[in-house]
């Protein structure tokens, strides 16, 4: 049976094309630095996401409209009162006859009010599982950005169709700006920590590494 001689000068390669173990180790370096950065860029993110919702639902009170003649967010809803020549703010029964719905109302301010706690849950699950070098504990931050993703865009999608007789896209303020910014953001590290080149159990990598 014939036998085919490789030229001098020539890597070795693993079954499937892949490299040796040699090959393998020269780029390691620079992979890991790659990697360190996307995680720090992840990270970045998150703590970005964070702060445009704390500035939207706290600094801002969660007013998606603030103008001196109008007031409408999670907890305000102030209409201007042309008789006392001021603005009005309308309680839940007085919202019930407006044709607001309540029950929708407090729904979207659950949804969108539960976002920023499972980014914070997601920053401690993503820093575990690069730490332990976890894909189950990372699996979990995905699942996090993914709840906390659809609620954030379902509460203010509920809000806005809720409100939308006295809600118009030029008197959106920047509330409602920092929280659609937020939701691009969740968008953003959703496809973020989904590429990302997570090493642990049960991802094949660390048994490539050892081979």
């Amino acid at each position: 049976m014939p036998v085919t001689s490789h030229p001098h000068g020539s890597h070795a390669r693993l079954p499937g094309g892949r490299p040796c173990q040699g090959q393998e180790k020269m780029f390691s370096p620079r992979s890991r630095w790659a990697e360190q950065l996307l995680f720090l860029g992840i990270m970045v993110l998150v703590a970005t996401t964070f702060f445009l919702l704390f500035y939207a639902l706290i600094l801002e009170a969660g007013n998606l409209i603030d103008l001196p003649n109008l007031r409408i967010g999670f907890f305000n809803f102030c209409l201007w009162n042309e008789t006392a020549d001021s603005l009005q703010c309308y309680t839940s029964p007085e919202l019930a006859a407006l044709g607001v719905p309540l029950a929708g109302l407090a729904l979207a301010r659950v949804c969108v009010y539960a976002a920023p706690v499972l980014v914070l849950f997601v920053s401690q699950t993503l820093l575990l599982a690069r730490c332990n070098s976890n894909q189950g504990e990372w699996q979990l931050a995905v699942w996090f950005l993914v709840v906390a993703s659809t609620l954030l865009s379902g509460g203010l999608g509920l809000f806005l169709t809720s409100t939308w007789k006295w809600v118009s896209l030029p008197l959106l303020g920047p509330g409602c700006l920092a929280l659609v910014l937020a939701q691009a953001s969740l968008i953003l590290l959703l496809m973020a920590t989904v590429v990302f080149p997570q090493k642990g159990e049960g991802t094949g990598l660390s048994k490539l590494e050892n081979f």
